[in-house]
C-alpha cells in the first residue's frame, strides 16, 4: 500500500481519538491543596520537557493560582491532561506521577518519550478511569501490570507506526491478560499495537472481558479473521474500526443488530463475498469505509428514510448501485461518496 493511503487511513482512524480528547479538555485547577501542590512540582522537577514548547508545565509554580492541565476536586487532583508538552523523558524515574492516589484521569498523548517502556507504576493508580498514552513515544511490551487498572473506562495506546519505528505490542500477545479484568472499560484504541491473535481468539477476549465497550478501534494491530460471532455479545458497540488487518472474510451479517453502530470502518482488511446490505438499515450509521477491498461486492439498496449515512467510502471495492433512484439518492444526499 502505498504511503498517501496509509497517511489517509491514519488520519481517519484517530479522528474519533481526538474528538474524545476535545470532549476532556484538561481545565485549569484554581486550589490544589498545599500537599498535593508540592507533589505537582516534584512531578515538574522529574520530567524532561522543552520549555519552549511547553504550555502546561513551564507554567506551574508554587505562587501561582492557576494549574493549567490540572484537575481538582475539593483541592485533591483527580485529572491531570500533560498531552502535547514535548515532554522526553524522567517519566520512569518519577515516583510522584503515581502517587496521586485520588487520580481519575491522565493524559501523556502526543509526547516523546524516545522509545522507552510504558511505566508498569502506573497501575499503582488504582482509581484511574482514563488512561490516554497514544503517539508518546512507548514502544516494547506493554506491561502486564496496566491490568491491574480494573476501574478503566478509556484506554488509548493507540499509535501512528512507521517501518523503521520500534514496535510496541502486548506482553505475551495475550489480549485477554490486558483487558481481562477491565469490566468497566467502554473505549478500547489499540490502533498500530502488535497483537497478533486469530479471530476466535481477540474476538473472545473482548466479549468475555468487556461487555460495556462502545468504542472498539485496533487498527492496523495484525490481527486476523474471521470475525468470530462472539463478538456479537458486545450490544452497546457505537464504533468499530479494523481496518488494516488481514481478516481476509466475509462481513459478519449480525453487524446489523449493533443497534448504535455509528462507525465501521474495515478498509484494506481482505473482505470479499457480497457486504450484508441489512448493515446499511441501521439507523444511527454515519460513517462506512470499506475501500481497498477488491473482493468485496454487493449492491447499495435503497437507504432509510431517515437515516444518519454521512460517508461512505466504497473505493476499490466491487460495489455496483441497486436501481437508478438508488443511485441519484446518493449522488444527492452523500456527496461523500467515493465509489
Amino acid at each position: 500500500m502505498n504511503g498517501s493511503i496509509i497517511s489517509w487511513l491514519l488520519l481517519e482512524i484517530f479522528t474519533i481519538s481526538i474528538f474524545s480528547d476535545a470532549a476532556t479538555a484538561s481545565t485549569s485547577a484554581q486550589c490544589p491543596c498545599v500537599d498535593q501542590r508540592s507533589l505537582l512540582l516534584e512531578l515538574k522537577n522529574s520530567l524532561i520537557f522543552d520549555t519552549f514548547k511547553s504550555s502546561k508545565l513551564v507554567l506551574w509554580d508554587r505562587s501561582t493560582d492557576s494549574w493549567s492541565g490540572v484537575t481538582c476536586e475539593d483541592g485533591l487532583v483527580v485529572g491531570l491532561d500533560l498531552s502535547k508538552e514535548s515532554i522526553s523523558g524522567g517519566i520512569e524515574d518519577s515516583s510522584s506521577l503515581f502517587r496521586p492516589e485520588f487520580l481519575q484521569s491522565l493524559n501523556l498523548a502526543f509526547n516523546d518519550f524516545n522509545y522507552t517502556a510504558i511505566p508498569s507504576g502506573l497501575a499503582n493508580l488504582s482509581r484511574l478511569a482514563h488512561l490516554n498514552l497514544s503517539n508518546a513515544g512507548f514502544f516494547t511490551h506493554i506491561p502486564a501490570e496496566l491490568s491491574r487498572l480494573t476501574k478503566l473506562c478509556t484506554l488509548d495506546l493507540s499509535r501512528v507506526y512507521y517501518d523503521d519505528e520500534p514496535v510496541l505490542n502486548l506482553e505475551k500477545r495475550n489480549l485477554s491478560s490486558l483487558i481481562g479484568d477491565m469490566r468497566e472499560l467502554r473505549e478500547l484504541y489499540l490502533d498500530g499495537v502488535i497483537v497478533f491473535t486469530k479471530g476466535s481468539e481477540w474476538c473472545d477476549a473482548l466479549s468475555s472481558s468487556v461487555p460495556k465497550l462502545e468504542v472498539l478501534s485496533m487498527s492496523f494491530c495484525s490481527l486476523s479473521g474471521p470475525i468470530n460471532p462472539s463478538l456479537m455479545s458486545l450490544a452497546n458497540l457505537s464504533v468499530i474500526q479494523l481496518s488494516g488487518n488481514n481478516l481476509s472474510s466475509t462481513v459478519p451479517r449480525f453487524f446489523a443488530n449493533f443497534s448504535s453502530l455509528k462507525t465501521l470502518s474495515l478498509v484494506d482488511c481482505g473482505l470479499q463475498g457480497e457486504f450484508p446490505h441489512e448493515i446499511f438499515q441501521v439507523q444511527t450509521l454515519q460513517i462506512v469505509e470499506l475501500s481497498f477491498n477488491e473482493l468485496l461486492q454487493g449492491f447499495l439498496p435503497e437507504f432509510p428514510e431517515n437515516g444518519s449515512l454521512k460517508t461512505l467510502v466504497l473505493s476499490h471495492t466491487s460495489h455496483s448501485v441497486e436501481n437508478r433512484t438508488s443511485e441519484l439518492q446518493l449522488s444527492w444526499k452523500y456527496p461523500k461518496l467515493f465509489h
